[in-house]
């Protein structure tokens, strides 16, 4: 993605019939353009991830949590790359930490 995104920056750059004399306009545009994309993609997904794990980290048995899926459940156990879920009276899945999406209160408090 990105080897894309720098050639089609070094082609939209601004060519000069003199030579080098442009060369450093050019390099002031193309450092400028990676900056804004750090700014607003790269740091605010890189946030985004962090805040995720550490929520995933901190889950603990009787929490009420929502996975990927859509599944909602209370976990009733917790392992060192899983959880069990309790999604009804004795019926319970075993899923990967990476599957759960948010905490089930979270999403009640959004929707009123």
């Amino acid at each position: 993605m990105n080897s894309t995104i720098l050639s089609s920056i070094l082609l939209f750059a601004p060519q000069t019939q003199e030579g080098g004399s442009g060369g450093f306009g050019s390099l002031f545009v193309l450092v400028a353009i990676m900056v804004i994309f750090y700014l607003f993609f790269i740091r605010p997904q890189m946030k985004r991830s962090k805040e995720q794990k550490k929520f995933r980290e901190n889950l603990k048995k009787g929490d009420k949590v929502v996975t990927i899926g859509g599944l909602h459940g209370k976990i009733t156990e917790v392992q060192e790359t899983t959880f069990t879920l309790e999604l009804a009276d004795n019926v319970k899945i075993r899923i990967d930490k990476s599957a759960v999406a948010m905490d089930s209160q979270s999403q009640i408090g959004e929707q009123k």
